[in-house]
C-alpha cells in the first residue's frame, strides 16, 4: 500500500463523517497521476505554498501601508493567522485539516498591493470590473497553472464576504465543503481582530476608545485580542457541533458583535484621515501606472516579460499590476515616472 492510500485511511478511519475526504474529490481541472506520498488536499496545500504568488504576499499590504514596525500585519501573516485559526476549527470539529489550510493559504494569492485600495482602484478602472477571490483563481488556474482540485479552487472563490453577512442564510453564496466554510468564517476572525490589534499599535485607535459608549462588542468578544479569538473560535466549533455539523455557524450574539466590530472598524480605521490619505495616493500611483502600461503595449511587455499572453492588454495589465508587491509598484512608478539619475562616465 502507498503512503498516500495509508494516509487516506487515516482521514477515513478517523473524521466526521461530514468531513471531505481527500479520495473524494472531485478531481482537478486536467487529470493527473496522483502523488504516492500526498494525498489531494495536502498535495494542493504544497503547490499554493511553493507558488511565486504566494511568497509575494510577504510585502503587501494588509492596512497600513508601508509600515516601518516589525509587527505589522502583512498579507501573509494575515494568511498564515487565517490557516492557523482555521486548522484549529477543523480539528476540533473532526474535518479535513489539509484541505482546509489549502484553501486559507490561497485564499488571498490575487489580491493587489496597498490592500483593498488596490483592489477597488482596478475594480474601477479595469473593463468588467476586479475582484480578488476571481483573481486568486486566475493565479492558480492561469497565471501559476497550479491545477488544484475543484474543491479548493471553490473554497478559494467563495471565501469573500464582499461587504454581506459572514455566514449568508443563501448557502448558494457559502463553499460546498464544511473546510471550505471554516475558511470564510476564519479569514473574518482574523482581520477583524489583527487589524484592531495594529491600528492600537499606531495609535489610530486607543484603549480607552475601546471602553467607552457604543463599543459594547468588546463586552461580548473579550477586553483582549487573544481572548477575543478564543471567544469567537469557540462560539464557531460549539454553534456547528449543536447544528450537527450540517453547517459551519456561529450564534447569533457573536454574529451581532462581530458586524459592530466591522462597523466600528469602518468608521474608525480603514476611513480614518491618516489611513485614507495614503490610500488615495496609492490609488493614484496604481491608476497612473495601469494607464501608462495600457497605452503602451510595447513597453509594458519589454518590462512585464511574456508571462502575460490572454490576447488582451487590458487583461495582461490588471495581472502585471494586481501581482506586485507594494515595493514594486513604488519602484514601476519611479522608474516610469520620475527622472532618473544621469551616469556619469
Amino acid at each position: 500500500m502507498l503512503i498516500r492510500e495509508r494516509l487516506e485511511e487515516i482521514e477515513r478511519t478517523t473524521l466526521s463523517p461530514q468531513a471531505k475526504l481527500s479520495c473524494q474529490s472531485s478531481g482537478r481541472l486536467q487529470r493527473e497521476k496522483e502523488c504516492d506520498l500526498r494525498p489531494a488536499f495536502q498535495h494542493d496545500r504544497d503547490r499554493i505554498l511553493h507558488s511565486k504568488a504566494f511568497r509575494r504576499l510577504k510585502h503587501k499590504t494588509q492596512v497600513f501601508l508601508t509600515p516601518t514596525g516589525d509587527h505589522y500585519r502583512t498579507r501573509l501573516t494575515h494568511t498564515l493567522e487565517v490557516a492557523q485559526i482555521g486548522r484549529t476549527i477543523a480539528k476540533s470539529l473532526f474535518l479535513n485539516e489539509d484541505l482546509t489550510e489549502a484553501i486559507a493559504l490561497g485564499h488571498d494569492l490575487g489580491h493587489t498591493p496597498f490592500g483593498h485600495a488596490g483592489e477597488d482602484v482596478l475594480n474601477r478602472i479595469v473593463p468588467g470590473g476586479f475582484r480578488h477571490p476571481e483573481q486568486s483563481l486566475r493565479v492558480v488556474d492561469i497565471l501559476e497553472r497550479l491545477n488544484l482540485t475543484h474543491e479548493v479552487r471553490d473554497g478559494i472563490l467563495k471565501h469573500s464576504k464582499r461587504g454581506g453577512p459572514i455566514l449568508p442564510d443563501d448557502l448558494g453564496l457559502m463553499p460546498a465543503t464544511l473546510e471550505g466554510q471554516i475558511v470564510r468564517i476564519a479569514d473574518s476572525i482574523a482581520y477583524l481582530n489583527h487589524d484592531l490589534d495594529d491600528a492600537l499599535r499606531a495609535g489610530v485607535l486607543t484603549a480607552k476608545e475601546l471602553q467607552g459608549r457604543g463599543v459594547e462588542f468588546m463586552l461580548v468578544l473579550g477586553s483582549t485580542h487573544a481572548k477575543r479569538i478564543g471567544k469567537m473560535v469557540h462560539d464557531v466549533i460549539q454553534a456547528t457541533m449543536a447544528c450537527g455539523l450540517k453547517k459551519i455557524s456561529a450564534s447569533p450574539e457573536i454574529l451581532d458583535a462581530a458586524a459592530k466590530l466591522r462597523r466600528f472598524l469602518d468608521d474608525r480605521v480603514y476611513n480614518a484621515e491618516t489611513i485614507y490619505t495614503d490610500f488615495r495616493k496609492a490609488s493614484k500611483l496604481l491608476t497612473e501606472l495601469y494607464y501608462y502600461y495600457a497605452e503602451k503595449p510595447d513597453q509594458f511587455y519589454k518590462e512585464a516579460g511574456r508571462n502575460y499572453h490572454s490576447g488582451s492588454i487590458a487583461t495582461d495589465v490588471c495581472d502585471f499590476i494586481s501581482g506586485m508587491t507594494d515595493r514594486y509598484a513604488f519602484s514601476a512608478y519611479e522608474k516610469n515616472f520620475l527622472p532618473q539619475p544621469w551616469m556619469t562616465v
